[in-house]
């Protein structure tokens, strides 16, 4: 395993994707769930009387799959 210069392992540390900022697992999903809200009132604010809402649900659990797989 690697060492970092104050001698922790990195495994223990959060991981580095592509947020700018080390996360763990409950960092992602609490940053997905927050997107998944903001996204929500900003849907139902400008775009629901075209699109319905629950394209806005597909669309935020898509992004929220990937920032919790990736970011």
């Amino acid at each position: 395993m690697a060492e970092t210069e104050n001698g922790n392992d990195k495994a223990n540390k959060g991981r580095t994707g592509f947020l700018p900022i080390h996360t763990n697992a409950f960092d992602r999903v609490f940053i997905g769930t927050v997107i998944f809200v903001a996204l929500h009132l900003l849907w139902m604010r400008f775009l629901e009387a075209h699109i319905p809402l629950y394209v806005a649900t597909l669309l935020s659990l898509l992004i929220g799959a990937v920032i919790v797989a990736r970011g």
